[in-house]
């Protein structure tokens, strides 16, 4: 592609959804400029590029806004596919389940993370139990491949590596160990960070946990 392009990537630090997208730029050695939206002042920019639903991410390419995480890994593949590597499958049954994974991945685990560190009581417990649930059904699947797709970091891994940044803060305030739980995924999560694309994206562990115990005061307000 053109060197002059342009392409902008519109996200939040702590975002695992934005991390998505800098690691599939960085896979891709895309050239790119970051713009930090605050979210809790969001700007008019956000709502001219992202008016349905006024979230990060965004991805500008050439003035064009392409939102929603999973969908602009899947436009970074296709729109630069000559450059290596390619993020899904070129078999459609493995493409399919990955697109599965992913999706299970991106509606299910953010959500029940939640309650891990928002609730207390029963409601926390049950928070942690589906987070258990969700990964080792992750776990599973992933089985001793070293990636999701085999010995390829692809569209699966992308999804889901940067919620290893949040480990450390559900652990903690939900009291147990993932590694205990789940060892296969750590152990997975780990060779991810080997990654240069994954190591320079990913948001600092106790940064994210300090930035929740703030989002909690801020809520309770």
């Amino acid at each position: 592609m053109e060197k002059e392009e342009e392409v902008i990537l519109v996200s939040f630090w702590s975002s695992p959804f934005g991390c998505r997208v800098k690691i599939a730029l960085e896979e891709k050695g895309i050239s790119y400029e970051y713009k930090e939206e605050d979210l809790f002042n969001k700007s008019s920019y956000l709502s001219t590029i992202n008016p349905v639903h006024k979230k990060v991410p965004v991805l500008v390419h050439n003035k064009n806004s392409i939102c929603e995480s999973l969908n602009i890994i899947e436009y970074i593949d296709e729109v630069w596919r000559e450059r290596s590597p390619s993020f899904l499958p070129s078999d459609p049954f493995q493409r399919a389940k990955a697109r599965f994974w992913a999706d299970f991945i991106d509606k299910q685990l953010y959500e029940a993370s939640k309650k891990i560190y928002r609730c207390i009581g029963e409601e926390q417990e049950s928070g942690k139990k589906e987070v258990i649930r969700i990964l080792k059904l992750v776990e599973g699947e992933l089985g001793d491949k070293s990636f999701f797709g085999g010995d390829t970091f692809g569209f699966v891994d992308i999804t889901l590596v940067p919620f290893y940044s949040r480990f450390y803060a559900w652990e903690t305030f939900g009291k147990f160990s993932i590694e205990e739980e789940c060892p296969k995924i750590v152990a997975w999560a780990k060779r991810c960070t080997l990654k240069e694309s994954v190591a320079k994206s990913l948001p600092d562990p106790i940064k994210i946990y300090d930035f929740i115990l703030y989002l909690n005061r801020y809520l309770a307000k």
